[in-house]
């Protein structure tokens, strides 16, 4: 091959590979992550604990936002208290648009006289979010799980 024919196929070969790079998640896939979510939290024996709903929106450096967050099942834990949610995303990609990676989400209440912490930590795998979740607090308030939270 000649120098110029070489020339052009290393150019070409540069250029594709930039191309591709840019498919591949570095933990910026949000238009796979972002949208409404749908959780449910079951006990270790089994049966509901807590559901949500909500939207997530993926923000910089892994963080995501919590919005329209709504409990479909609270329990006394959360009943008639105001709450706050954070989460973050680790997330990497393929180039059929397929999430994978690490998630944690922490819902806390922000009144009464002692605060409850439910956290969730688990894998992003497409559109399902599966992992496990504790919730501590108020003497009445403990306990753990497992949960699954799929995009509505």
């Amino acid at each position: 091959m000649n120098k110029p024919m070489r020339a052009m196929a290393v150019f070409f070969g540069l250029i594709l590979s930039a191309f591709l790079m840019t498919g591949c998640g570095n933990g910026s896939n949000s238009g796979n992550v972002n949208g409404n979510w749908n959780a449910s939290l079951t006990n270790t024996d089994g049966s509901q604990a807590f559901a949500f709903t909500n939207t997530f929106t993926e923000t910089s450096n892994g963080g995501i936002d919590v919005t329209n967050f709504s409990f479909n099942t609270a329990g006394s834990c959360f009943a008639d208290q105001t709450t706050s949610q954070s989460g973050t995303f680790s997330l990497s990609g393929n180039f059929n648009g397929n999430v994978a990676g690490t998630f944690g989400m922490t819902i806390s209440t922000t009144n009464g006289p002692t605060p409850n912490s439910l956290k969730l930590q688990g894998t992003v795998n497409g559109g399902t979010i599966t992992g496990t979740w504790t919730l501590s607090g108020s003497s009445a308030c403990s306990g753990n799980g497992t949960f699954t939270m799929n995009r509505s």
